[in-house]
């Protein structure tokens, strides 16, 4: 099947070239960095994690949302989402892939990744996070294509990928809860040390995943033949406003506990990303964009009338992407180290050289997740989207 990535439109081989580019801009970048070391990035010694680590955090829970359409569909046979179902496991696919990626250009040195498995150390969090991120990987790659290639035979899957579809399903919140568990288990850094920070991260997660696929989606319908269903984009959506719902509520338990306990340690992390701390407010406008961003997009999804509306939706969808991507890709990272734990602020924004390195890693991401789109929009035409008993 892998051929069908090898053939498109003049649009389809353009936007893969302008993602090369982007590729190849990334690449060079990532060789000064090399070279140089990351002295070039705008990291240091109070802020030791920055952009990188905190698109890797944001993409876990991409990766992770596949299960809100594994499970429905596989577990309670909600046929609505039969059509989907391929399109949020491909999606995972790129997501951890680009994961791996962020960590690889952290490590400054990349042969560093190899000690993970030459000196496996099952009493750190970081040695099951490597683990269930590639288990995840590979279970999407099995399942995904096993149950690609049977449709595009006209039968249905092979009953041997049973057991890897359940797998994935038990599999797919664990990738997150072990990501926040590398945070909430920091007893000095106090913004992070939160017993609802996994319960957060899912939270995100579970919005933030489903309001990228169903944009995909949409943008699928509109330049192709394959219709994903109306119905399934409708119940993503209710999915994207119910935990969206949720993730608004845990940002305000934790502004409670922190302000109301009057701990300075978890209220200065709140201040410095709010409001600004001793001087430093870097990172005001970025948080209250993401704040604003959450409340049109809950004031767009709580209705179900606007909701149906898919315009709308779609803008919804985009604003909360966009919102959960500066607080958990940016703010929650950097929230962390400032101040440090002498209170002193050391604030962090990224260089030019390491936004093109990511803006790289992203291309590398959505290079992948077009061709196999690409693959399985061209298998859905050819089979006119007809479901199988699975």
């Amino acid at each position: 099947m892998l051929e069908k990535a090898l053939s498109g439109s003049k649009k389809y081989w353009l936007w893969m070239t302008f993602l090369l580019v982007l590729i190849g801009i990334g690449v060079i970048s990532y060789l000064y960095q090399f070279r140089v070391g990351l002295g070039i990035t705008g990291m240091s010694r109070d802020v030791s994690w920055g952009f990188y680590i905190g698109q890797f955090t944001f993409l876990v829970g991409v990766a992770a949302s596949a299960v809100m359409i594994v499970l429905p569909y596989y577990l309670h046979n909600y046929k609505q989402f039969g059509k989907i179902t391929i399109l949020g496991e491909f999606l995972a696919i790129p997501s951890v892939m680009m994961c791996l990626l962020f960590i690889f250009v952290d490590m400054g040195q990349p042969m560093r990744i190899l000690n993970v498995l030459l000196h496996p150390t099952p009493n750190s969090i970081l040695f099951w996070d490597a683990m269930v991120l590639n288990g995840y990987l590979v279970l999407n790659l099995i399942v995904g294509w096993t149950v690609l290639g049977a449709d595009r035979k006209g039968f249905p899957p092979p009953k041997w990928i049973k057991p890897f579809i359940y797998l994935s399903i038990v599999w797919a919140p664990s990738i997150h809860i072990v990501t926040a568990f590398l945070y909430a288990g920091l007893p000095g850094r106090h913004f992070w040390l939160s017993a609802i920070m996994a319960a957060r991260f899912l939270a995100s997660a579970f919005s933030s995943g489903p309001a990228l696929l169903i944009i995909l989606a949409l943008i699928i319908r509109k330049v192709t033949k394959f219709d994903p269903g109306k119905e399934a984009i409708q119940a993503l959506g209710k999915i994207v406003t119910y935990f969206m719902i949720a993730n608004v509520l845990f940002l305000g338990f934790e502004f409670f506990t922190a302000f109301y306990s009057n701990i300075p340690g978890h209220m200065h992390p709140f201040q410095y990303l709010y409001s600004g701390l001793e001087g430093h407010e870097k990172l005001v406008p970025m948080m209250w964009i993401s704040s604003i961003l959450a409340i049109v997009a809950l004031g767009l999804l709580i209705f179900p009338r606007i909701r149906r509306n898919e315009t709308l939706l779609a803008i919804a969808c985009v604003a909360v992407f966009l919102s959960l991507w500066i607080d958990k890709g940016f703010g929650l990272i950097i929230g962390g180290f400032v101040p440090n734990p002498f209170e002193k602020v050391t604030e962090y924004w990224p260089t030019l050289p390491e936004t093109l390195i990511v803006l790289g890693v992203w291309a590398i991401g959505f290079l992948i997740l077009t061709a196999l789109y690409k693959i399985a929009v061209t298998v859905r035409e050819e089979t006119a989207g007809v479901e199988l008993e699975h």
